[in-house]
This record gives structure tokens, C-alpha cells and sequence, in this order.
């Protein structure tokens, strides 16, 4: 996504590296939440500028196009504005708020949704809902018979350390291919790549 890739744990500078499309919503967000919720303490992480309370409450991701807003417990919020248009899906339970501009925006609307995160942050006695465990996906037929030849030993034994969400990107990736020969191009490019030892995003270097 083309959003604010800032190296930097400083909020002003994280701001002056926003799109310029979405920097002016990136900057009066930032100054609503301060404004409504002062207690909130900022930090960069994955390249969003994050508000916490006791733990993560909500952050903005500024891209090319639009600016985000993620409340980290939006699941579990009441969202009688209709605010919310991204998210809730998987095994995740933020949910977002997508703008491309602010012309007309619910501003009340997303000072109660942000009071009414903080309160659920706040409130020790109401834990964070579980994340819903994924269940695996299925290695495909011609994925494990590759595995078991003793040629493809180094990359089966590679594939078995993966963590399991690296496993599945890989699977994933295979089982969506739809023509025969991109099939076979996928196998052959994730044989070698698990024969080096990499994970899926790292399959086209070979170093």
C-alpha cells in the first residue's frame, strides 16, 4: 500500500512525510484525537502513527490516496454512524475508517467512537476479545507430493521450520493458481526459494 513509509519515532516528522493528498487529514485527525482524548500517548509502529492508552487504541495510516483510521478494538465498538467501512474480517478485530476527504464528515460521530475506545481501553475488567484462529489451509495435492521426493528433502525440511503464517503464504499463493502453467512456475520458484530457506516475500532474491 502507498502509504507514509517514515524510518522515525517522532509523530511531526512522521506527518511531514505523509502523501501530500492526505497530509491535511493526517495533521486535523491528529489534532482531533490529541484535542478530544489528551491522555492518549503516540508512538510509529508498522509505519502508522499509534495513540495508546493502557495498550493500542487507534492509528492512522496516510497513503496516496486516502487516510486511515484504525481502532484496534473496532469490533467491539458500537458504531451507530455507520463510520466503519474496512475491517472485521479474519482473525482480526480492528476495524478502519477510510477517508478521501473531510468535507462532510461525521466529526461528533468519531469523537464518540474514539471516547467510547478509550473507555474500552481503560476498563481492566473487559479483556480484549480473543482472536478467532484461522483454520489451516490445505496443502495442495501437487505441493506435497513435490515434498516427499527425496530431490526436494532440503525444501521440505525448510518448509516443516516455517512459522505457520509463513507456511500459509506459500500455500496460499500456490493453490490460487489457475492455469496449469503458472501452476507449475509457482512450484518451481517455491521449491528454490524453500531450498535457500526463504520466506515467501523473500522467494524472487537469490542471495
Amino acid at each position: 500500500m502507498d502509504c507514509s513509509r517514515a524510518r522515525t519515532r517522532d509523530p511531526l516528522e512522521w506527518i511531514e512525510t505523509c502523501p501530500e493528498f492526505s497530509w491535511p487529514m493526517a495533521e486535523q485527525v491528529r489534532e482531533w484525537i490529541l484535542t478530544w482524548e489528551p491522555d492518549l500517548t503516540e508512538a510509529i509502529k508498522w509505519n502508522m502513527l499509534c495513540f495508546s492508552g493502557r495498550k493500542l487504541v487507534c492509528g492512522l495510516s496516510a497513503c496516496k490516496h486516502h487516510l486511515g483510521i484504525a481502532f484496534f478494538r473496532g469490533t467491539e465498538l458500537g458504531d451507530s454512524a455507520r463510520l466503519f467501512n474496512e475491517g472485521g474480517e479474519n482473525n482480526t478485530h480492528i476495524r478502519s475508517i477510510v477517508l478521501t476527504t473531510l468535507d462532510g464528515f461525521q466529526r461528533e460521530a468519531l469523537r464518540r467512537l474514539l471516547h467510547a475506545a478509550v473507555a474500552l481501553d481503560a476498563d481492566p475488567e473487559i479483556p480484549p476479545v480473543p482472536k478467532v484462529k484461522r483454520r489451516p489451509w490445505p496443502v495442495p495435492d501437487f505441493f506435497q507430493r513435490a515434498l516427499d521426493e527425496r530431490r526436494h528433502r532440503i525444501a521440505a525440511e525448510n518448509f516443516r521450520r516455517l512459522a505457520p503464517t509463513c507456511q500459509r503464504e506459500y500455500l496460499v499463493w500456490l493453490s490460487t493458481a489457475k492455469r496449469p502453467e503458472t501452476r507449475e512456475r509457482r512450484l518451481k520458484e517455491t521449491l528454490a526459494a524453500l531450498s535457500r530457506g526463504q520466506k515467501w516475500a523473500q522467494r524472487k532474491s537469490r542471495e
